[in-house]
C-alpha cells in the first residue's frame, strides 16, 4: 500500500501525529533569516500509466514552479528519468522501520519490535494492519536495511536516498483519534510503547546496568529514551553511510518538531547526519492553525543550528483549498528560516503559481 492510499485509510492523514506542545515563538515575528535561494519539493507515488510525453510537461511545469527535488514513493525508471531531464532530483522514498511486506513478516519474524506486554508487530501490529515495525537493535535489522539502501542507491537514476517511518511506533495518538480505535492515551499505555524486546533490554542493560522490564515506570526513565533515541540514529547513521559511498545525499521525512518526535516517536533527527530534514508540519493533524507552521519551522530551524537545511513539509488536504492560507503557511515556514517546502497532495496549476512565486 502507498503511503497515500495509507494516509487516507486512516481518516484524519496519519498515525504519526499528536498534539503539539506550547510554541516556541509567534509565527507572526518573523526575522529576516530566509535562505537566499528558496528552493522546493515534493512527494509523490509515480503513476505508471502516465507517458513520457505527459512526464516531460508535467515535469517542465514543477520546474519552473521552483520545485528542486521530488521524493517518489516506489521505483520507476521512466519518471525518475523525465524528472531527471526537467532538471529536477530524483530521490526514491523508503519506508524504513515500518515494513509491512508480507513475505518478510513471513521470512523473518524476529526483525520486528515488541511492545512492553512481548507482543510482536509481526503478528500484532498496533492501531491498523500495516502498522509493523522493524526493532532497530535485533541482529539482521541493520544489515537488512543497509542492503535495501545499497539496492537503491546503485541505480544510476536515483539521486539520493528519502527516509521514512525512520522511527518507533506512536506511543500516543492524536486526541481526536482515541475516540476511532476506543482508547485513552491520557497516559503511555503498555501495548504501544516499542520497543521491549530481549536484544533493545539485553543493550541497554549492558549500557545502564537495569532491565527496562523491571522499572516501576519505564515510561519516564530518561536513559530508557535516550537509548531508542540513539538505537534510530544508529540505523539512520548505517543508512547515510551507504549513501556517501554512492555519493547520494539522504533526507528523511519525520516529525514536525524535535520535541514532538522525540517525545512521541523517539525520533532524535536533529542529530541525524542528513542532508535535509522535511518535518511533517501537518497542522491539522494537530488542530492548530496555519500559523502553527511558522512556530514548528523555528521551533526546528534553532534546533538544527545549521547543521543541515529544513523544508517544511505541508499537508495540502488540511488547508481545504484556500489559496490564502497555502500562501501565508508557505510564508511562514520561509519566513521562519525553512530552505523551502514540501508538498504531500496534487499540485494543481493554481498551486504551482503560488511556488513559483514564493521560490522568485
Amino acid at each position: 500500500m502507498n503511503k497515500r492510499n495509507f494516509i487516507k485509510s486512516l481518516g484524519l492523514g496519519s498515525l504519526a501525529m499528536i498534539e503539539p506542545g506550547i510554541a516556541s515563538k509567534a509565527a507572526a515575528e518573523l526575522k529576516p533569516i530566509t535562505p537566499a535561494k528558496v528552493q522546493h519539493r515534493v512527494w509523490i507515488n509515480p503513476n505508471h500509466k502516465d507517458t513520457a510525453a505527459e512526464l516531460k510537461q508535467r515535469y517542465a511545469s514543477y520546474k519552473e514552479a521552483g520545485i528542486g527535488v521530488i521524493y517518489f514513493e516506489e521505483d520507476s525508471e521512466l519518471h525518475y528519468k523525465a524528472a531527471k531531464d526537467a532538471g529536477i532530483a530524483a530521490h526514491r522514498w523508503f519506508w524504513t522501520m515500518n515494513r509491512p511486506d508480507k513475505e518478510l513478516v513471513a521470512k523473518f519474524p524476529q526483525y520486528f519490535s515488541e511492545n512492553r506486554k512481548g507482543e510482536s508487530c509481526a503478528d500484532k501490529p498496533p492501531y491498523v494492519e500495516y502498522y509493523r515495525f522493524l526493532c532497530p537493535n535485533k541482529p539482521g535489522v541493520a544489515d537488512y536495511l543497509k542492503a535495501q539502501a545499497e539496492q537503491i542507491l546503485s541505480k544510476d537514476y536515483v539521486d539520493g536516498l528519502h527516509l521514512d517511518y525512520i522511527r518507533f511506533v506512536d506511543v500516543i495518538l492524536p486526541v481526536n483519534l482515541w475516540a476511532k480505535y476506543g482508547i485513552d492515551q491520557s497516559r503511555e499505555l503498555p501495548e504501544y510503547d516499542f520497543c521491549y524486546c530481549k536484544s533493545c533490554r539485553e543493550k541497554y542493560q549492558q549500557q545502564y546496568g537495569a532491565d527496562p522490564l523491571t522499572m516501576q515506570h519505564p515510561d519516564q526513565s530518561p536513559s530508557w529514551r535516550k537509548f531508542r533515541y540513539d538505537s534510530i540514529t544508529q540505523i539512520v547513521s548505517n543508512m547515510a553511510g551507504v549513501a556517501r559511498s554512492h555519493k547520494k545525499p539522504i533526507t528523511a521525512a519525520v516529525f514536525p518538531t524535535p520535541e514532538i518526535a522525540k517525545r512521541i516517536v523517539r525520533q532524535d533527527w536533529v542529530n541525524w547526519p542528513l542532508d535535509a530534514v522535511c518535518p511533517m508540519i501537518y497542522h491539522g493533524f494537530y488542530s492548530e492553525s496555519v500559523k502553527w507552521i511558522g512556530d514548528a519551522v523555528s521551533e526546528g530551524v534553532k534546533a538544527l543550528d545549521g547543521r543541515f537545511p529544513l523544508y517544511a513539509g505541508l499537508f495540502l488536504p488540511d488547508f481545504k483549498g484556500n489559496e490564502a492560507d497555502i500562501r501565508e503557511g508557505i510564508r511562514l515556514a520561509i519566513g521562519n528560516g525553512a530552505a523551502g517546502v514540501s508538498i504531500f497532495g496534487s499540485l494543481s496549476p493554481e498551486l504551482l503559481k503560488i511556488l513559483r512565486e514564493s521560490a522568485s
